[in-house]
């Protein structure tokens, strides 16, 4: 599978990762996945301290043990659980970070970590504080790099000016194409772009081809309603979709068209789903008249708050 560099960065990775957080906590099953996504080229795969109260760190490191000079891993710190884990809240402190790395680099069985990403962010955060615990965890080796996970514009512009991240991972797809107004700005930094929820939520992908209407309803997202969802769907469908194409591959390549963009993190929680999303990251890239079809039947939306 092609690779691309994350930023500045000589952290090489696949153009399609795994987002691990699907997985559950079956470790057979779930390890039988992540070898699947090896096998298939994918050598990027992401987790969180979050997921499962750290289980998925675990299954991760215990299942890419073997070959992990091969692999790049990317975890993420800042949403804490509560003593009795019945929630979690924010904490980007550098005392907090710094203590997260050391139990993440145990549940993943390694000395250290390719990416480590603040889980979200706001603009009241001490921010300097924050990039100063992830400069430290580079010189101290613990980290190679590090960056963001945030669909905040107003964030993603302090961390642009002040920090040396290689990567910000953000929601990005067709039906969600706020995002694109800070590419430009990532771009001319340097700085990679990471997608998740290209499929929107399964909007974009072949189960909703030919359903009928009464079967749309409720299945507004953002500030598309059932209706308008329905027909930009059967509109692609008409103008695009046939033997060669299905729109699991439309969606994935329109992220991947994207210069900023390095990668795909897609999760998974079948041996079948990895290789559907294998499969249609292998297939042709769009064209430029494809791309701008896209473009104008999809809505140009801008992000309304976190400015």
């Amino acid at each position: 599978m092609e690779k691309r560099n994350l930023g500045r960065s000589d952290l090489s990775v696949s153009k399609m990762g795994l987002g691990c957080m699907s997985l559950g906590t079956e470790t057979a099953k779930a390890e039988k996945i992540i070898q699947t996504a090896f096998n298939e080229g994918i050598n990027y795969f992401d987790t969180a301290d979050l997921y499962d109260y750290g289980v998925n760190e675990k299954i991760v490191g215990k299942a890419l043990a073997s070959v992990r000079e091969k692999v790049v891993i990317a975890t993420k710190a800042g949403n804490r659980w509560n003593q009795d884990k019945n929630g979690w809240h924010w904490d980007p402190s550098k005392k907090y970070i710094k203590e997260a790395v050391k139990s993440s680099l145990k549940r993943l069985q390694t000395d250290y970590i390719d990416l480590y990403q603040l889980h979200g962010g706001t603009i009241d955060d001490p921010i300097d504080e924050t990039i100063e615990a992830f400069e430290e965890l580079q010189s101290e080796g613990l980290i190679k790099y590090y960056g963001i996970s945030s669909i905040r514009p107003n964030v993603i512009r302090e961390y642009a000016d002040r920090s040396s991240m290689i990567s910000v991972m953000m929601q990005y797809s067709l039906l969600d194409r706020r995002p694109e107004e800070i590419m430009s700005l990532l771009a001319k930094k340097q700085i990679s772009i990471v997608t998740r929820g290209s499929v929107a939520k399964g909007l974009l992908s072949d189960k909703m081809l030919g359903k009928k209407t009464e079967q749309w309803e409720g299945k507004q997202f953002l500030d598309y309603s059932s209706a308008e969802l329905k027909e930009l769907i059967e509109s692609i469908q008409a103008k695009m979709l046939d033997d060669r194409r299905s729109l699991n591959e439309i969606a994935l390549q329109f992220n991947l068209a994207h210069e900023a963009v390095a990668a795909v993190v897609i999760g998974a929680s079948t041996v079948e789903q990895v290789k559907d999303n294998v499969r249609a990251v292998y297939s042709p890239p769009l064209s430029k008249e494809e791309i701008a079809f896209l473009t104008m039947v999809t809505k140009e939306s801008r992000y309304l708050n976190h400015r």
